[in-house]
């Protein structure tokens, strides 16, 4: 068993049953699986968000490796996730609460609680309007590098996120957002995961997904040339002539995952 508590946690439940006390926990739902439940709740006029793995079953988890998926057995993904970040100085959540419990992966009961990162906005939500109303230039060029610069830190530092979109980086609106003075936070990382070097195969999926994400806010060459200069951290005529074979993937890629958007979404397609 495996059980970490900060404040205000280790005193709420001190002499108590951290597992029992964090099913008590109620709020908002987010989203409520048999196996997993996330809520956010406030303590002292402060909000946390909760993340419960009950343990998905043998059934579940051999239905995942049977199509090539890596199944999330539970909380520890994103509390080692969240450690390494800290550790390489990539913005991310910080977590107050971990708990896991028993040894067998598919009936482990694990959490973990996280401080809200209030108040923000996604910068999917902040670039919506930017193909229509282009923000300032000046602005736009520090996102995208600071942007490239957490992806490429979490990469070298071994961690992918597998679900790498720019609506999983927060933009922090506590002041006014300026070019000069600005704060981004890398949130959902339950599916991520550490190594001691990030693989090719998952390095490149998360800059899929991060680049599908942004193909329709209004994005020019030069600004996607800006992002690979500042993620490889090396001259862009290197990074043309070294990462070719990549970057046509990455193209290509995208494309399939729009048009499968594009497909999902369509007006009278039923969810």
């Amino acid at each position: 068993m495996r059980l970490i508590l900060a404040e205000p946690f280790k005193s709420l439940w001190a002499g108590r049953d951290a597992f029992a006390e964090v099913e008590k926990l109620q709020g908002e739902i987010f989203r409520e699986l048999e196996g997993r439940r996330t809520l956010r709740t406030e303590i002292d006029g402060r909000g946390y968000f909760v993340k419960i793995h009950r343990g998905i079953g043998w059934g579940e988890i051999v239905k995942n490796l049977s199509t090539a998926k890596v199944p999330v057995l539970g909380a520890g993904q994103e509390w080692r996730a969240i450690q390494r970040l800290h550790e390489v100085g990539v913005p991310t959540m910080t977590a107050v609460a971990y708990g896991e419990r028993g040894s067998n992966p598919a009936t482990q009961h694990s959490f973990i609680v996280t401080e809200e990162l209030a108040p923000t906005v996604s910068l999917e939500d902040f670039s919506a309007d930017w193909s229509k109303t282009p923000p300032e230039p000046r602005l736009k060029r520090a996102l995208i590098d600071e942007v490239a610069r957490m992806t490429g830190d979490m990469h070298r530092a071994g961690v992918n996120h597998r679900d790498c979109y720019i609506c999983h980086f927060l933009l922090h609106t506590d002041k006014k957002v300026t070019a000069e003075h600005f704060r981004l936070s890398l949130i959902d990382l339950h599916r991520a995961q550490v190594r001691s070097t990030t693989p090719p195969r998952w390095r490149d999926k998360d800059l899929a997904g991060l680049y599908f994400s942004a193909l329709n806010i209004g994005l020019t060459h030069r600004d996607k040339l800006r992002f690979l200069k500042g993620y490889f951290r090396k001259p862009l005529r290197d990074v043309l002539r070294d990462e070719a074979a990549l970057l046509a993937w990455l193209a290509a890629k995208a494309a399939k995952l729009q048009t499968r958007y594009d497909r999902k979404y369509a007006p009278g397609t039923r969810g």
